[in-house]
């Protein structure tokens, strides 16, 4: 596997509630993928991608594209491939961790807002 053909798999995240439950419960991230792309290319595209972190398991499936009407004319939306990539417990310990972090600087914020408003 050459890196051309690496950067070339990933196509970009999956914005659902389902992806957004799976990423804060078990620390599985969603990607739409390359529909010819295989698991051990997804693999190595994260890994390749993001520095430092395994990949411990990838899960794919097919996604058949909608059937939709304009008018009389009938159309049909793509197909694609999407994957469900799990990461080895001390990377998704590492991104909870940093998380919280963000959080708290948040709070920060929202309380010296506050006093500033009084």
């Amino acid at each position: 596997m050459n890196n051309a053909r690496l950067y070339q798999v990933l196509k970009g995240p999956v914005f659902s509630e389902k992806a957004q439950l799976l990423s804060d419960s078990l620390g599985v991230q969603v990607l739409k993928v390359d529909s010819t792309a295989t698991k051990r290319e997804i693999k190595a595209a994260v890994e390749l991608m993001f520095e430092g972190v395994k990949v411990a398991k990838v899960n794919t499936l097919n996604v058949k594209g909608k059937t939709k009407r304009f008018g009389r004319t009938v159309g049909r939306r793509n197909d694609w491939k999407k994957a469900y990539i799990t990461f080895e417990t001390t990377d998704v310990a590492e991104q909870q961790t940093s998380g919280t972090d963000a959080g708290e600087v948040a709070e920060n914020t929202s309380a010296s807002e506050v006093a500033n408003n009084e």
